[in-house]
C-alpha cells in the first residue's frame, strides 16, 4: 500500500519586514484610543450619553456665568470656585469614565492582547492614568478659558484688563491641573479592582459621597476652633482639594476653614496622589494576564 504523501501549500503568508513602532507608539495608540472611549468617540450612541451630559452641564455653568457677567458686569463666580461648584458632574464623570477605561479590559480578558506587545504592565496603568487626568483636565479647564474669553469681551479697560482677568484664571487652571491629578488617581485605582462596570462606579461614588458625612462628624466631634475641625477636612477627597487651593493661592469667602494647618492639606494630597498612584501600578503587577 503507498504511503500518503504530505504536500506544502504556499497561500502567500509572509514575514512582516515593515518598521517596528515600539513601546512609544503603543503608548500613544493606547492614549489615544482611551481619549476616545472617554468620550464615546467611534462607539454607539449609548456610550456618549453620560459622559457628554456631565460635559454639558459643565458647559451650562460656563454659558451661566458668561451672561451674567455680560448683563451685570460682576462675575457670578471666581475661577477657583467654578471647580468647587461642579463637583457633583465631576464625580459622576469619574464614575462613568473611569470603568470604562480599565474595568472592561478587566471583565473582556483583553489584558493579555496588551502585554503581548511591546508595553509593560507599568504603562499600561499609567497610560490610562494620563487619559483620565486629561479628560477631567479638559472637564474643568475648558469652560474656565470660555468664561474667560466672555469676561474679556465685558472689560472696558483694554489689554490691561485681560492680563488681570488672565491673573485671576491662572489659579483656577493651576487648581484644575492638580484636581484632575488626584481625582483622576482616586477613581481610576478604584475602577481597577474590578471587572464590573456598575460595582466600580458605585465603589467611585461611594468614596466621594461617604467620606463626606465624616468631616461633619469630626467636626461636632472636634468642637469650634479645635485642631480636629480644621483637620476633618482631609477626609474627603473634594474639601482636601479646597483646602489644598486656600494653603497654595489664599482664602476665599466660600471655602473650608483650616486655620493654620495648610500645610498638613498640602502633605496629605501628596500622600493622596502619591499613594494611589503607587497602589495601581501594584494592582497591575499583581492582576492575572
Amino acid at each position: 500500500m503507498a504511503q500518503p504523501t504530505s504536500v506544502i501549500h504556499d497561500i502567500g503568508y509572509q514575514r512582516y519586514t515593515g518598521p517596528r513602532l515600539g513601546r512609544w507608539y503603543a503608548n500613544r495608540s493606547l492614549y489615544e484610543q482611551s481619549l476616545r472611549t472617554a468620550f464615546g468617540i467611534g462607539r454607539g450612541a449609548k456610550a456618549k450619553i453620560f459622559p457628554w451630559l456631565v460635559i454639558g452641564i459643565a458647559l451650562s455653568v460656563a454659558v451661566i456665568a458668561i451672561a451674567v457677567r455680560s448683563l451685570t458686569g460682576e462675575p457670578l463666580m471666581s475661577y477657583r470656585a467654578y471647580a468647587a461648584n461642579i463637583t457633583f458632574p465631576v464625580m459622576l464623570f469619574l464614575a462613568i469614565v473611569a470603568p470604562e477605561l480599565v474595568s472592561r479590559d478587566l471583565r473582556d480578558r483583553t489584558l493579555p492582547l496588551y502585554f503581548s506587545r511591546p508595553l509593560s504592565r507599568s504603562d499600561y496603568a499609567l497610560t490610562k492614568y494620563a487619559a483620565l487626568a486629561t479628560v477631567v483636565l479638559v472637564l474643568l479647564a475648558v469652560p474656565q478659558l470660555l468664561i474667560y474669553i466672555g469676561a474679556v469681551f465685558t472689560r472696558t479697560d483694554g489689554f490691561s484688563g485681560a492680563l488681570k482677568e488672565l491673573g485671576d484664571m491662572g489659579p483656577g487652571l493651576a487648581g484644575a491641573v492638580i484636581r484632575a491629578l488626584v481625582l483622576a488617581s482616586i477613581a481610576l485605582l478604584v475602577a481597577s479592582l474590578t471587572g464590573r462596570r456598575a460595582f466600580a462606579a458605585a465603589f467611585i461614588v461611594g468614596v466621594f459621597i461617604i467620606t463626606a458625612p465624616m468631616v461633619g462628624i469630626l467636626n461636632v466631634i472636634g468642637g469650634e476652633g479645635s485642631a480636629l475641625s480644621y483637620l476633618a477636612f482631609l477626609v474627603n477627597p473634594m474639601t482636601l482639594l479646597l483646602g489644598l487651593e486656600q494653603w497654595i493661592f489664599g482664602k476665599v469667602p466660600d471655602g473650608v476653614p483650616i486655620g493654620d494647618y495648610g500645610p498638613a492639606y498640602g502633605v496629605g494630597t501628596a500622600v493622596v496622589l502619591a499613594g494611589c498612584v503607587s497602589l495601581l501600578l501594584l494592582r497591575y503587577r499583581k492582576v492575572a494576564a
